[in-house]
């Protein structure tokens, strides 16, 4: 049967409650790791200097203002002479005589990975002992033999326990090593507050779940080793987790913008709090693109049958409208005719609109130039603008290439552009400008926020958001332009964002109106040069075919089947230079599994893949890694891979459609 460590603890620690001496463990920190009850008896301890974390010095502290060393000065350097010994780690023994005439014998060793453990030894028999002995030896030879083999048994006596200790001592030594290296290593923080919400145990992993965090907390408020804004955000739970309450919840920390997922579990003995916190934010980024893909398909199914009809009557209304047109009618029939049919072309135009919305469309992330980006950008939303309204971009994003849509991402920012052009015609007309001499100003600027996020914002001196549009400006055909609207172009970029797991996100200036687009940051990978190609594909056919194409373009490749075989390989050739797998493998491993199981130090790896894009295996791939769509060609596949150092040009845009 195997002994849980919880249960082993249990039981070494009861061991350790029967032996005479007393026993405490000290850490690296000078916080207590473990002690027996022995120890809390034999200087009448309170029960917080003897629970884990318990502080070296206060414990000093204690014990001088309590008089256990007799009359002292100067209590403050004393402790901090005490502190100063205890810092050296220093094996020791030596003998004490407390104030109430006790005497200890007193032996320190270090431990391998800081620290020490101390055994405290009443020794006031065995000196009363010698002292008896010095000043009778003449007359009571007989009893000071007696005496002698006495404290010859005692010694042995005592010799076996240490003995114990020292085993004790070990074993103690080696399961807190394991415990600890288990949990350092796990993608979580895990913690323990005490009842003051101080931290008492830590795995030292809170800065890497949230950036930016200390990594030695134990002694520290929770308040002082998170911010008071995220302190402020989890302190309901974690009340509510004091009065017996457990809960998971999820909550977006503000300094590091990770989205995190806590656990609060009651310590029922020591009414502390257990904490559990994992970084969710892709997680996050994937589950709002699937749901936004899910939303789409909805309303696909509602207006695929709606759009059919209405586009087999605006046919019927242009056929009657043109045949109209033919006849002998009055002149003003001429004009009321022309007014029919180009509204009935503007209903066709919002037809493909609701096409665009609502049908098969797909995040496709490439790593795109950004310096050539918003080149391109200024030259085509400069074109839409008049002359008297000026547009400054402003790039701070520092990665010089991003993984992402060019195509949306460039559609959405020309809608937001044509916005902000026609808030500012509104506010010049309101304000007595003739038409054409606005005099606007927008500035877009794109920045990082931390190492999650890359925010698009676009600002104007227009008019500004309305009450109401603040509210609806998301919803499919709500506009504020009346007829010269059509109430989809805020709704589009809605749309492009949540399939990227991003936001939008609106507001009002002192000038005028502010819109913040908000997408997942990925750096694109550097670029590829010709090197040792691992080469993952279950059909042997396209295995032949794509390792051609590979070939042709300097690569040297391997190749696999399936993830496991992938993995072995990419564990013991420590040559290969990156990994093209595809998603569907041999055997139950997906291409996604694969990138589970790669460690961190392995070479990069980019999937390819026939599922279409709305596929929950191609989502999930699409979030973390490029993905190329198959069928491709050897060109295409060079792209891909970014041996021209350059990103596939982007899709044309759709700025010459109706402006929303």
């Amino acid at each position: 049967m195997v002994t849980s460590p919880s249960r082993t603890q249990a039981m070494t620690l009861a061991g350790l409650n029967l032996i005479q001496q007393a026993l405490s463990i000290y850490d690296r920190d000078l916080r207590l790791v473990q002690c027996n009850r022995p120890f809390q008896e034999m200087f009448d301890l309170p029960d917080d200097l003897c629970r884990a974390g318990a502080d070296f010095g206060e414990t000093i502290r204690y014990l001088v203002t309590h008089g256990e060393y007799g009359e002292v000065d100067d209590i403050e350097a004393f402790v901090q002479v005490r502190i100063e010994d205890a810092k050296a780690f220093e094996p020791h023994y030596f003998e004490r005589t407390r104030s109430n005439g006790r005497t200890l014998a007193i032996e320190g060793s270090p431990l391998p990975d800081g620290g020490w453990v101390t055994v405290y030894t009443d020794i006031t028999r065995t000196k009363r002992q010698e002292a008896l002995l010095r000043a009778r030896a003449g007359a009571l030879s007989e009893e000071v033999i007696a005496r002698a083999e006495e404290l010859s048994a005692a010694n042995r006596q005592l010799e076996s326990t240490v003995q114990a200790l020292e085993e004790a001592k070990r074993q103690l030594t080696l399961a807190e090593a394991r415990s600890r290296l288990t949990a350092e290593m796990m993608p979580a923080h895990i913690a323990h507050v005490d009842r003051d919400d101080i931290y008492t145990y830590t795995n030292r992993r809170l800065g890497v779940v949230m950036p930016g965090r200390p990594t030695d907390i134990v002694g520290l408020h929770i308040s002082q080793a998170l911010g008071a804004v995220t302190y402020e955000a989890i302190s309901p739970h974690l009340e509510a987790a004091h009065h017996g309450k457990a809960s998971v919840f999820e909550f977006t920390d503000v300094m590091s913008s990770r989205r995190l997922r806590v656990a609060f579990t009651p310590d029922h003995e020591d009414g502390g709090v257990y904490l559990l916190s994992m970084d969710i934010t892709e997680e996050t980024q994937t589950r709002h693109a699937l749901q936004q893909t899910r939303r789409r398909e909805m309303a696909a199914q509602m207006t695929s049958g709606l759009a059919h009809d209405f586009s087999n009557l605006l046919t019927i209304i242009l056929g009657m409208q043109a045949r109209l047109g033919r006849m002998q009618l009055p002149p003003q029939a001429g004009e009321l005719i022309e007014a029919t049919l180009s509204a009935a072309r503007r209903g066709g135009a919002l037809l493909n609109s609701i096409a665009d919305m609502t049908g098969a469309r797909a995040v496709h992330p490439v790593a795109t130039d950004m310096s050539g980006f918003f080149d391109d950008l200024g030259t085509l939303a400069r074109s839409t603008l008049p002359d008297d309204v000026t547009l400054e971009i402003s790039n701070l994003i520092p990665a010089p290439r991003l993984m992402l849509d060019p195509g949306m991402v460039q559609d959405c920012l020309i809608n937001l552009v044509l916005n902000a052009r026609d808030a500012i015609r509104k506010a010049g007309r309101s304000r007595g400008h003739s038409p054409g001499r606005a005099q606007g100003r927008i500035v877009l600027t794109a920045a990082p926020v931390t190492d999650t996020w890359v925010d698009f914002t676009l600002r104007d001196n227009g008019t500004g958001f309305s009450a109401e549009a603040l509210e609806r400006a998301f919803d499919p055909f709500f506009t504020t332009k009346g007829g010269e609207g059509s109430g989809l172009g805020l709704a589009m970029v809605y749309d492009t964002a949540k399939l990227s797991g991003g936001r939008v996100a609106l507001a009002n200036t002192d000038e005028g109106g502010e819109v913040t687009l908000r997408l997942p940051l990925r750096p694109a990978p550097a670029p590829t040069s010709p090197g040792l190609v691992l080469l993952v594909e279950d059909s042997p056919d396209l295995r032949r075919s794509i390792r051609a194409m590979l070939v042709d373009q300097g690569h040297a490749v391997i190749e696999s089947a399936s993830a496991e075989e992938a993995r072995i390989i990419a564990a013991e050739v420590p040559q290969i230079a990156f990994i093209l797998s595809d998603i569907t493998l041999e055997g139950g491993a997906t291409g996604n599994d694969l990138l589970d199981q790669l460690p961190p130090q392995a070479p990069p790896c980019y999937l390819m893949t026939s599922l279409p894009p709305e596929h929950p295996d191609h989502q999930r791939a699409i979030a973390r890694v490029p993905v190329l769509q198959k069928p491709f060609s050897a060109e295409q596949l060079a792209g891909f891979l970014d041996l021209r150092q350059t990103a596939p040009a982007a899709p044309a845009s759709r700025f010459d459609r109706e402006a929303p």
